[in-house]
Parts: structure tokens; C-alpha cells; sequence
């Protein structure tokens, strides 16, 4: 939910003024993750001074903040570490007190930023307080930067104590999920990160080419620092420490060079596309240019090697460009995103889908026994859209859980279970113990995700890069197209060993080389539907959605566009329920849209067109080219008409622009929603 930022540089001049932009532009590039105040720690002018400027509101509020103060933005810094953040309220009420960074002192000994929940932070404030540490603020993460410290005055008399010895011996303590960042004034030039169920990673920028692409994690730590009962005797014992010299230069000597932290590759592109992703429960030391990595725990099975990789994205896709907004964008984007997502994976000569990442699996999944879809809000949403097909082409059965209810209910799951996690961060924190929760069970575990290098798609058997591109409004919109295609495809691959369904493949296959000209036609209504939501829809209250069949994650998806952008109530409703309650809802005021698409149970949904009319309602029926019927008699939105398991696809996107359109005219923030962020990485 939070954003982090962290910015170094070592042995390259930089005056304050640059370092400053460069934080305030990294927290620029995290806004749609949702966050209701910002703040930033740098260097001071004497040593061990270290200026912090906080702020509720947007990140333009701390900007205006920072260059109101008195201090002098030419001041060089030829070695210098800062560090920002984005909060979203979890403990105590926006406030400048409640932002980070938290320090632990009134001198800022040690500094931090936190993403995430520490669970247990009550109870070391409590031993903190008795040992007469003065709380300034209700978040649970100044409770880190005074356990810091404590830890830090503890071990005084020891000479051999470093920073990352410390951070071990801080994380030792903490319960709950977390990505952290330190700065210590007793370690200048210095910061240690580190994470557990929450993502960091860390950008390199050199002129010169890295000797290796990837950085030992050093099982051999400095010292020990125990922490048990926040009793720690000095103990000046050495192991043994490897050296790094991924980052030095030919002649053995550090180059210069730049660091940058932060909690989502959007923020580093700009500055490298250089990135080595941290793992849960890695201890990133950055000092003199160098970055070693450590564990908490030696022998946990995780690889020894840390991969620098290449940022795919680029800037540009995370920039505005001609529309207004990205949410704009993004469901313009999709003609375009739809076929990224089928790039190279589907031949529609030999009508042949290859996903690469289920290849070795393939016939483990086929001779599961059910397969069970697990996800959280839009994606559980293209869950359901594909369920239906998913079981036609498959003869699997097949259930789609909330992640939340999935893990509250402790489902069962057995070895010949296959469960498939969808997230379009691969951060979501529930989607993401509901993971873990199926790995302990024995189960093969897939993962579809937007995003190379997240938690699940590390964590999971094998998967599917959806590759719809970087996604910056928080409302998802091509990410759910992007889901939808990629589920089709998975349920195609799988039943290609079935020879009565391959028919049934090849139409869908002729239609999805269809679906960009398709979705081109659905985008050319924009005007038509911008006049709907302002002549009809503006000053309703609320909005009933309806259908059934693979409509109904239509509807559902629908409804959740125009909550979550416009703050105007919608309910998805399954048509065929309608006489077990929501009719109740239905007269002259209450606006409802209808999807009515020509498949097989066209007959039905007409059936509940008749009971809306008959209470004098007055729908709008999103229905296929060439229903000239409906098109004579009611208000219609027409769309292409296409093979009905992709039809859903078609059928979302006026109702994403509608969402749109909504949430102009009511005048709120479209890609930043209240109360809501992009990446829930938070129970």
C-alpha cells in the first residue's frame, strides 16, 4: 500500500537540490498506490545532523514543504543517503507526527520507513516505555527506529558492531509484514533494507558495465547482536564475511556509483532498468558502493544468488501522454495489451496455444482432481469470468475462492488439488498466504501475474506473465482483460489432448485474433457513453448491473468500477436472482443496465428484461450488433458480437469508461481512490 523510496550515491557529486528532486520524483512515480502523506529524511549540514520534513497530503504538499525551509540546496555531497515515503493510514490518523520517516530520538539516531503491519509493535513499545523511550507518535513503526536504538546503546562498549548486525538483531523482534528501510547517523553513508511480505527491490546505475549480473548473499554475518528479551550483553565474536566485488571496479577499487530503493520498479526505471529483487528475510547492506546481501536465517533453502535483471517496462508507459488520466489510458491501452498478452503464444495458423511457464505441467494439472482459482476483488472477478469455460473445455472441476474467505474458512486442500493464485501485483497480501497455505498442503500452485519477479510468481510452481504493462490507476482495467485472455488460454492448452473439443478451441482461437479490432469498435462509443453518464447516470445514487452466465463477473467487475472510482453504489446482480430479492430495488427511479449478449441464455436474461419493465423500470441494455429489437425499444449500448466465453471482454470496457466518465463529473481523483490503494500488501 505505502511507497518507499531510497536514493544514494557514492563517489558521484550531487547537490542537495538534485537528491531532494530525485526522492520527491521517486514518490511521485508510487502515488496511485494510495497514501494520504508524505516525508523524507537527507543529510544535514554538520555531521550526524539529518534534516526530516513530513507532510499530510499529496506529494506536491511536501515539495511546497521542503522548499519553503531555509537550507542550502547547493551544498554537495559526494557520498550522501536519503530516504521518502507514501503512507496510508493503518496506526493513528494522517498526521505530520504519524508520517514517515520515524526517527528514534530527537537527534535522529536512526531513522526508518515501513510498508506493511508490525503485529506485535504494542508489545515492544510496552518494554521500550519501561525503559523510558518517550513515544512521539500512535504508528507502529517508531517502535522500530527506538528498538534500534535501544539495541544500538546495548551493545556501545562493542567496536565490531555494523549496521547490519543491528537490523538483524531489530528483525529478530518483529512480527507481522514489513519491507523497512534504516539510516543511522552512527552509519553514515549507509542503509540496510530489508523485507518479509512486502516487495523491495533495489536499482544499480554505474557508467561502467557490473563484472557479474548478480550479487552472494553472505551467509557469514559480521557479529551477533542477540536480542532475546531485549537483553543483548556485548559480544565482540567475528565470523567470517565474504566480499562482494560485483560492484568494484577492474582494478579493485569501488566505482562510482547509485543505488536506488524502492517498493515498485515504476519509481527506478527512470534513473536504471538494473534491478535485483529482495527476497523475505534478505538484509541489504548498501556502504563505500556496495551492496551485500545477508539472511536472517541460514539454512531456510533459498538461493544463495541474487539476479541483477532488466527492467522490461519503459518510461513512457508510465507516463500520462495525451489523456488526462492513467485509468484513461489504461482501458484505451487495451487493444493494444490484449495482444501482448497472446504475443508469441498463440499461432492462429495451426489454431495452437503455447503458454511456456505450465509446459512441464501440463499433464500434472490434467490429471488433477479440481482446480481451485484463489484471488482478491478485480482478479477473483476474471476468475469467475472464465470458470465456466475453464470446466466446458476441461471436464475439471473447478471453485473460485476469496482469498480472505479461503484462508478464514481453512479450506480444504489435498496433493491432487491444483490451485491457481491471480494477482496483478503479485503482492497481494492475502492472495499471497493462501499461496503458502496450499504449498504446506502438498498442492501444485500456479501463478498469473503482471508482474515479472513478485512474490507469487517467485513463490508459485510455475505461471503466466500476463504482460499487459505497467498498470498505474488504482482501479484495474487492461490487467482484467489481460487475466481474462490468459485464464482462456491456460483452459485451451489443457484440453488439447481432448479431440471432441476441438472445434470448440479453434472458434475462440478465430475469435481472440479478432478481439483488438473488436475492443477498437467498443473504445469508438467513448462519446456516446460520456453523454449517458452525464444525461442519465450523474445524479442517480445508486446502480443495479445485471446478467447471468459469464455475464455475471461482468456485472460484478462492473459494479466495483463504479464504486471504486465514481464512490457511487452499484451492485452486480446475478439476473437469475433477481425474484429471491433485488427486485425489491427495481422501479421508475432505479437506474439499471442489462447485459444482454446473444448466447445461450439469451432467452433467460430476456425473461428478466420483462420483470425490470414490468415495475416501470427503465434499463439500459448493453446488447450485440444487429438486436435491432431491443435497439428499436430501449436505451442500448451495442457491441460486437464474438464467441461467448470472450464476450465478457467486449462487454466490460464501456463499463470502465462509464466508471470513468463518472468520476470526472463527480470531480474526484480517478487514479488515486480514497481509502483504496493499488497494491493491497496489508491484511
Amino acid at each position: 500500500m505505502c511507497g518507499i523510496f531510497a536514493y544514494l550515491n557514492y563517489l558521484l557529486e550531487k547537490d542537495r537540490k538534485h537528491i531532494i528532486e530525485t526522492l520527491i520524483a521517486g514518490l511521485a512515480r508510487l502515488e496511485y498506490r494510495g497514501y494520504d502523506s508524505a516525508g523524507l529524511a537527507i543529510d544535514g549540514d554538520e555531521a550526524g545532523e539529518v534534516f526530516i520534513y513530513k507532510q499530510v497530503g499529496k506529494v506536491a504538499a511536501l515539495k511546497k514543504l521542503v522548499s519553503e525551509q531555509s537550507i542550502d540546496l547547493e551544498r554537495p555531497f559526494v557520498s550522501h543517503c536519503g530516504m521518502a515515503h507514501t503512507r496510508w493510514a493503518t496506526h493513528g490518523q494522517p498526521s505530520p507526527t504519524n508520517s514517515h520517516p520515524h526517527r528514534s530520538d530527537p537527534k535522529a539516531d536512526f531513522s526508518v520507513v515501513h510498508n506493511g503491519i508490525i503485529t506485535n509493535y504494542r508489545e515492544l513499545k510496552l518494554v521500550l516505555e519501561k525503559k523510558g523511550y518517550i513515544f512521539e507518535s500512535e504508528t507502529d513503526t517508531e517502535a522500530v527506529a527506538k528498538l534500534a536504538k535501544y539495541l544500538y546503546d546495548e551493545q556501545r562498549g562493542n567496536n565490531n558492531l555494523t549496521f547490519t548486525a543491528l537490523v538483524k538483531a531489530v528483525v529478530k523482534e518483529l512480527e507481522g509484514a514489513f519491507a523497512l528501510i534504516f539510516k543511522s547517523t552512527h552509519f553514515p553513508n549507509e542503509i540496510v533494507a530489508t523485507r518479509r511480505g512486502s516487495p523491495l527491490l533495489v536499482g544499480v546505475k554505474t557508467e561502467k558495465k557490473l563484472k557479474v549480473d548478480f550479487v552472494d548473499v553472505e551467509f557469514g554475518t559480521d557479529e551477533k547482536v542477540e536480542a532475546a528479551n531485549l537483553l543483548a550483553p556485548p559480544d565482540a565474536q567475528r565470523l567470517r564475511r565474504s566480499q562482494s566485488r560485483t560492484f568494484l571496479s577492474e582494478d579493485g577499487m569501488p566505482q562510482p556509483i547509485e543505488f536506488f530503493l524502492a517498493s515498485d520498479p515504476s519509481a527506478i526505471v527512470e534513473h536504471t532498468k538494473r534491478v535485483l529483487y529482495l527476497e523475505d528475510d534478505d538484509i541489504a547492506h548498501i556502504s563505500e558502493g556496495e551492496l551485500h546481501i545477508h539472511r536472517l536465517r541460514r539454512d531456510d533453502g533459498i538461493s544463495a544468488v541474487r539476479s541483477i535483471e532488466t527492467l522490461e517496462i519503459e518510461i513512457n508507459n508510465i507516463m500520462k501522454g495525451k489523456f488526462d488520466h492513467f485509468m484513461q489510458k489504461e482501458i484505451y491501452e487495451q487493444t493494444d495489451s490484449v495482444v501482448n498478452t497472446m504475443r508469441g503464444r498463440v499461432n492462429f495458423e495451426t489454431h495452437k496455444i503455447t503458454l511456456g511457464g505450465l509446459k512441464a505441467y501440463l499433464q500434472t494439472i490434467r490429471r488433477c482432481k479440481r482446480i481451485v482459482f484463489c484471488a482478491c476483488g478485480t482478479s477473483y472477478h476474471s476468475c469467475l469470468a472464465t470458470r465456466a469455460i475453464f470446466e466446458e473445455l476441461t471436464e475439471i472441476p473447478v471453485s473460485v475462492e476469496l482469498a480472505s474467505d479461503f484462508l478464514d474458512r481453512k479450506t480444504p486442500i489435498f496433493r491432487d488439488d491444483v490451485c491457481v493464485f491471480v494477482s496483478q501485483s503479485g503482492e497481494t497480501a492475502d492472495t499471497i498466504l493462501a499461496l503458502r497455505y496450499c504449498l504446506e498442503r502438498g498442492a501444485l500452485c500456479l501463478g498469473i501475474t503482471n508482474t515479472v519477479g513478485s512474490t507469487i510468481s517467485r513463490e508459485t510452481h510455475c505461471g503466466v506473465h500476463i504482460n499487459a504493462g505497467p498498470e498505474i490507476g488504482v482501479a484495474s482495467t487492461k490487467a482484467y482483460t489481460s487475466q481474462f485472455i490468459a485464464l482462456v488460454m491456460m483452459a485451451i492448452q489443457l484440453s488439447e489432448d481432448r479431440t471432441s473439443m476441438t472445434q470448440r478451441r479453434n472458434e475462440i482461437i478465430d475469435q481472440l485474433k479478432k478481439l483488438p479490432d473488436y475492443i477498437d469498435e467498443v473504445l469508438s462509443l467513448d462519446q456516446e457513453l460520456k453523454k449517458l453518464a452525464n444525461d442519465v447516470l450523474y445524479k442517480e445514487k445508486s446502480l443495479l448491473i445485471m446478467g447471468r452466465g459469464m455475464q455475471n463477473a461482468t456485472c460484478l467487475e462492473g459494479a466495483l468500477k463504479i464504486k471504486e472510482v465514481s464512490y457511487m453504489h452499484s451492485e452486480g446482480i446475478l439476473a437469475g436472482e433477481l425474484k429471491h430479492g433485488p427486485l425489491a430495488l427495481v422501479d421508475e427511479n432505479m437506474p439499471v443496465i442489462l447485459i444482454m449478449t446473444k448466447d445461450s441464455l439469451y432467452p433467460k436474461v430476456q425473461s428478466a428484461l420483462q420483470q425490470v419493465t414490468a415495475r416501470k423500470g427503465q434499463p439500459i441494455i448493453i446488447c450485440n450488433e444487429g438486436d435491432d429489437e431491443l435497439s428499436k425499444n430501449y436505451k442500448t449500448i451495442t457491441i460486437p458480437q464474438t464467441v461467448d466465453c470472450l464476450q465478457g471482454i467486449l462487454a466490460i470496457i464501456p463499463l470502465q469508461l462509464l466508471s470513468y466518465h463518472l468520476a470526472v463529473l463527480h470531480g474526484v481523483d480517478v487514479d488515486c481512490p480514497r481509502n483504496l490503494a493499488k497494491s493491497v500488501t496489508v491484511e
